[in-house]
């Protein structure tokens, strides 16, 4: 089958959506399709432009006019699928709805070439509390058009447990993981010492100043405490940093409790700088916050990675492929601290070996997770009506 894989952005070596993507593009093709990534940046001279695979297929030109023009020009997606034969247009949302899409949609619905959209995270209303006018604004075109654009689809895929979302029909699975280019965790251990763990592109909704305040209260409290050190992987903006609406700002939080040197910013890392901080660190940190942004089921893709590296970790949202697991910790859904003594009770009363962990996600496989897709789209339930 001739799949488009629609993203309405670039891409990033040092991006987890980038990297989202492209395996989920490699799953696609382990099935045996053949998919075609489309996607938006600038060119080599500056240019804005749309490209399939290494093809520019529209040139929108420079300055201000090209990039609203990009905004409400999607005609050479349209001629792409017609003239190479897509059949199905996978398109990973970027809470972009306006009518120049649904006209898109509408199009490739009627030349017969179905179409699903991807949401992230459901519901992601929540997501803009605080964010800057032009965010939100953007938000509010997307609220206005959204159901209109859905009713084109043949479905919604979620990581959620939503049954419909914006009036039409879901596909609810995993985010998934790839075995191939996630390494095995080989724990190091430093006498006397527990390293821990959190990797992010650090926004409030993960939580990790509840794990910075558990430490603070942790050390007020033991007379003779474990030295214990909280690692956190990915780039921290200011607003998590200072404070903001949502959350205590980690450096506040820090000097309050004097436990700066027991937190460690490493910054964005990846590959074998990224596999030394993992290694080094016995436990690890998935969300702790997704209540602040209004979410209680959701299926992480942090969650799932710390599971096939094969340490065991901690979150607080409600996830139906881990809440079971003996290597997973809960945390309360609330703006408690986190209980650090109990975490370190959980460490050292369980043992578990990293290949034990990452044999429970065998079957969460992006090439598993993406056949569903297909199989729900093309196959099993191509005769569902479409939602008007």
């Amino acid at each position: 089958m001739k799949i488009l894989f629609l993203v309405y952005h670039g891409f990033s070596e040092i991006s987890g959506i980038t990297k989202k993507i492209r395996n989920q593009v490699k799953g696609l093709r382990e099935n045996g399709h053949e998919v075609h990534v489309c996607y938006y940046t600038f060119s080599p001279t500056g240019h804005r432009c749309r490209y399939v695979d290494d093809t520019i297929i529209a040139d929108y030109g420079t300055g201000r006019m090209a990039g609203i023009r990009q905004r409400l020009s999607y005609n050479c997606i349209y001629d792409y699928c017609k003239t190479e034969g897509i059949q199905l247009v996978y398109a990973r949302s970027f809470m972009n709805a306006n009518p120049w899409l649904i006209r898109l949609f509408s199009r490739l619905r009627r030349a017969g070439i179905k179409a699903v959209t991807e949401i992230p995270t459901y519901p992601y209303d929540g997501e803009f509390v605080g964010f800057p006018l032009i965010d939100r604004l953007g938000l509010c075109v997307d609220k206005m058009f959204r159901r209109k654009l859905s009713a084109q689809m043949d479905a919604i895929v979620t990581f959620s447990d939503a049954n419909e979302i914006f009036g039409q029909r879901t596909i609810n699975i995993s985010n998934g993981v790839d075995m191939d280019s996630i390494p095995l965790h080989h724990p190091s251990s430093t006498p006397g010492e527990i390293h821990i763990l959190g990797v992010a592109e650090v926004h409030y909704w993960h939580g990790f100043d509840r794990m910075i305040a558990g430490l603070g209260e942790y050390y007020n409290k033991v007379e003779q405490p474990r030295e214990i050190y909280f690692h956190i992987v990915g780039g921290v903006a200011s607003g998590d940093m200072h404070g903001s609406m949502h959350a205590p700002g980690f450096a506040e939080l820090m000097e309050k409790y004097g436990i700066s040197n027991h937190v460690i910013f490493h910054g964005q890392l990846h590959g074998k700088a990224l596999d030394d901080v993992f290694d080094r660190c016995i436990f690890a940190v998935g969300s702790l916050g997704r209540h602040r942004s209004g979410i209680t089921d959701i299926k992480t893709l942090k969650n799932r990675e710390y599971a096939t590296r094969g340490i065991p970790f901690i979150y607080s949202e409600r996830d139906s492929d881990f809440d079971d697991k003996p290597y997973v910790m809960k945390a309360p859904a609330d703006e408690s601290p986190v209980d650090v003594e109990a975490v370190l009770r959980f460490i050292d009363t369980h043992s578990f070996t990293p290949q034990d962990i990452r044999n429970t996600v065998s079957g969460l496989s992006w090439k598993n997770q993406m056949e569903i897709v297909v199989d729900c789209v093309m196959k099993k339930n191509s005769s569902i009506p479409l939602r008007e």
